[in-house]
């Protein structure tokens, strides 16, 4: 099959994937059943792929946690059906959703238990007491670092900041546990990094071209 050839049979498979899933009849049935096979292999694939995460689990664990995650990714890819846009094929589009829930919900069982700190201040960034082989400038910027974070921040970008970054919280984990979303969460750690990084230009400790903008 030639290039064109295939490019065509992907779109045609593409649209009927489309059609069959808005289908209220049993083509509809039938194209949920075949996505979910699909889903299935992603979240599986995910699950097993981070299991270290979760010591305790078996593999009867692994597969519950594989077919709720294959479950919550057929509905996400039904609700976004109107997103896709055929830069990929359909198949390895929704496969994505899969690996995301899969990663997601890994993630959360592992840190279901564990407390999460939110530090307001970064006290072992610096070695206090360096030695020899301690570079001196990567430990001058190192304090520098700690003292902007202490400075220049909000208390709430700090704490955000310090568990994402130094805690390294999941942010899927952080957002349900203060009861915010991912979007707010990344939103308030740009403007963290942004805050850090024109300290350090103001201090010295991190150059900039003329011609280029802080972002």
């Amino acid at each position: 099959m030639n290039p064109t050839t295939s490019g065509v049979a992907h779109r045609q498979a593409d649209e009927q994937w489309l059609a069959d899933l808005t289908d209220n009849g049993p083509a509809g049935r039938d194209a949920v059943a075949r996505l979910r096979e699909v889903l299935l292999r992603a979240t599986r694939h995910q699950v097993w792929r981070l299991r270290d995460l979760l010591p305790g689990a078996g593999a009867g664990d692994l597969e519950d946690l594989a077919q709720q995650c294959a479950n919550d990714a057929v509905l996400s890819v039904l609700r976004r059906l109107p997103t896709f846009e055929g830069r990929s094929r359909f198949t390895t589009w929704a496969y994505k959703f899969g690996v995301h829930h899969a990663g997601v919900a890994v993630r959360r069982q592992a840190w279901r238990h564990r407390e999460i700190l939110l530090p307001d201040a970064l006290t072992s960034l610096a070695d206090r007491s360096p030695t020899p082989e301690t570079v001196v400038g990567a430990t001058e910027l190192a304090r520098a670092v700690e003292a902007a974070i202490a400075r220049d921040l909000t208390p709430h970008q700090r704490r955000i900041l310090l568990a994402l970054v130094v805690e390294q919280v999941p942010i899927d984990v952080l957002a349900d546990r203060l009861g915010s979303t991912r979007n707010a969460l990344y939103k308030t750690l740009h403007d963290a990094r942004r805050r850090l990084r024109s300290a350090l230009i103001a201090s010295g400790h991190l150059d900039i071209s003329p011609d280029r903008s802080i972002s």
